[in-house]
């Protein structure tokens, strides 16, 4: 396994990290999930993600059963909340520890943030970022980010109000993949800033849960070398069997740095197929959009707001 800094933190991680959402699929029953976490942590991953949403907590239910018998001190736990407010924030952290069995997270990151508006109910005076500061004041969590799949400028927008608000964030995650270079891309406006500011990134969605494969230019080999030769803390990748357990050590084991050929080559055959963002409807369509289909998980709007409604 190979082992990165995560950005400012001096935290040692696993390049490549267990996506936590493909834990609940049909096809992976309990015993393989704790066979797929715990395979993972003995071969050398110490980067688990999941989130509060996934599966109505199934997926972190099973996580918090493979982190007993030791497994929790040898892992980096990461999961996620959709809360913006504080009163919700709070409660989906409280389910989060309470499912994950543990006495502290981590990294707790804001979830989707793939909306203008989400900046602002996030760092409002009742906003979810108070209660996860309170939170990691209070020692059960250790550091805080932010994810999203939606707009590069959203994220440039985050981090900008985020500085308005005398914050600094630990980690971003975004989708970064061999497609992502040609339209909208993460890669081009977002990573430089967090590289400067020694943001820890996350690369999310280097195959799109296959998505980016059915397009016929590129391999999975290809497409996790490509996430692993950009500046990445870790690359988030789903692993729904043993078999893709191997293949994502196997890519660990295989992996150089790209020479420019070989990055240009790999961009040449996804540009056709990259140009309008077919193969990235995470990020021209709503399919992805869980907050978007439960509205109710982003809680109440800012006081402030709602008085400024009509009655």
């Amino acid at each position: 396994m190979i082992y990165r800094t995560l950005g400012s933190t001096g935290q040692k991680v696993s390049a490549v990290g267990v996506g936590g959402w493909h834990l609940g699929l049909k096809e992976v029953d309990h015993q393989l999930a704790l066979r797929i976490v715990r395979s993972a942590i003995d071969r050398g991953i110490n980067f688990l993600d999941n989130s509060w949403d996934y599966n109505e907590g199934v997926r972190e239910l099973r996580m918090g059963e493979a982190l007993q018998d030791g497994y929790r001190q040898r892992a980096f736990v990461m999961t996620k909340i959709d809360g913006r407010s504080r009163k919700e924030a709070v409660r989906q952290l409280d389910e989060l520890l309470r499912r994950l069995r543990v006495d502290h997270i981590d990294l707790v990151q804001h979830h989707e943030i793939i909306r203008f508006e989400d900046p602002h109910r996030i760092f409002d005076d009742q906003g979810a970022n108070a209660a996860l500061v309170e939170a990691r004041t209070a020692g059960k969590i250790r550091y805080i980010g932010f994810t999203g799949h939606k707009d590069p400028r959203i994220h440039l927008y985050m981090l900008e109000i985020a500085k308005e608000n005398g914050f600094r964030f630990d980690t971003v995650q975004m989708p970064l993949n061999v497609m992502d270079a040609h339209y909208r891309s993460f890669e081009k406006l977002v990573l430089p800033k967090l590289v400067k500011e020694k943001i820890g990134v996350l690369g999310m969605k280097s195959m799109a849960n296959g998505i980016l494969l059915k397009s016929k230019t590129v391999t999975p080999f290809e497409c996790l070398h490509y996430a692993l030769n950009l500046p990445t803390s870790v690359v988030i990748t789903g692993i729904d069997s043993m078999e893709i357990l191997d293949q994502a050590f196997a890519a660990i084991e295989s992996f150089h740095p790209l020479t420019n050929g070989e990055r240009e080559a790999l961009l040449a055959k996804t540009r056709e197929a990259a140009a309008n963002g077919r193969f990235e409807p995470f990020k021209t369509s709503s399919i992805f959009d869980s907050t978007a289909e439960n509205p109710e998980w982003l809680g109440e709007e800012p006081r402030e707001i709602r008085e400024l409604m009509p009655a």
